[in-house]
């Protein structure tokens, strides 16, 4: 059976619909429930403009705007290791305000930093939409064709090389790798991932 982007859309809608639904379910009780959503849903995200999470975001976006009958906006707010749109989403006290983010995004936080501008339990994730994949990549120019070459590069030229990631769970498991290797490489933080 051959899965398309229209079958995923679907899925992911489908599955944001019911997380969504029930997440709302419990602050109403069903003699007052109202139909949710009664005006336009905004789904911030950690991330900006082509990042896949934003791709993911917008396919769902357009479809639950279509079963909704509202507007669905996405806001990018990428930026401060994801925190920028993660304090957005805590400050808007809004049931109409969505955070779309992959959980690595809030989960690593506590152990990635020391003070946090909000309280981790503040945040549940309620639905899972893609799944990640995570690879090592290194510049062709660097001549690295294994990750043992470039453990043996990175033991030869302390503090030399430089990585970057995507905020959350890349983040926190590419510090682990060199912290278990016995490796100093410097982090280059950057605003986006897209950059």
């Amino acid at each position: 059976m051959r899965t398309t982007m229209k079958d995923i859309g679907r899925a992911a809608a489908s599955l944001l619909l019911s997380a969504c639904v029930w997440v709302f379910a419990g602050a109403v009780s069903p003699s007052q429930a109202e139909p949710w959503p009664q005006r336009p849903v905004k789904f911030i995200l950690p991330l900006g403009p082509g990042a896949s999470v934003d791709v993911t975001a917008r396919l769902v976006a357009d479809r639950l705007a279509k079963r909704w009958d509202q507007p669905v906006v996405v806001e990018n707010r990428p930026g401060g290791d994801g925190m920028v749109a993660i304090t957005a989403f805590i400050g808007a006290h809004d049931n109409h305000t969505l955070l779309f983010s992959p959980a690595g995004s809030f989960t690593a936080h506590p152990y990635l930093h020391e003070k946090l501008p909000y309280d981790p339990r503040e945040l549940a994730p309620i639905a899972r939409a893609t799944n990640t994949l995570v690879a090592f990549g290194v510049p062709e120019s660097l001549k690295v064709a294994t990750l043992t070459d470039l453990i043996a590069m990175a033991r030869a030229q302390p503090g030399k090389l430089n990585w970057a990631s995507a905020t959350g769970t890349n983040e926190f498991l590419f510090a682990g790798f060199l912290k278990t290797a016995g490796l100093s490489m410097q982090r280059v933080p950057y605003r986006d991932t897209v950059q």
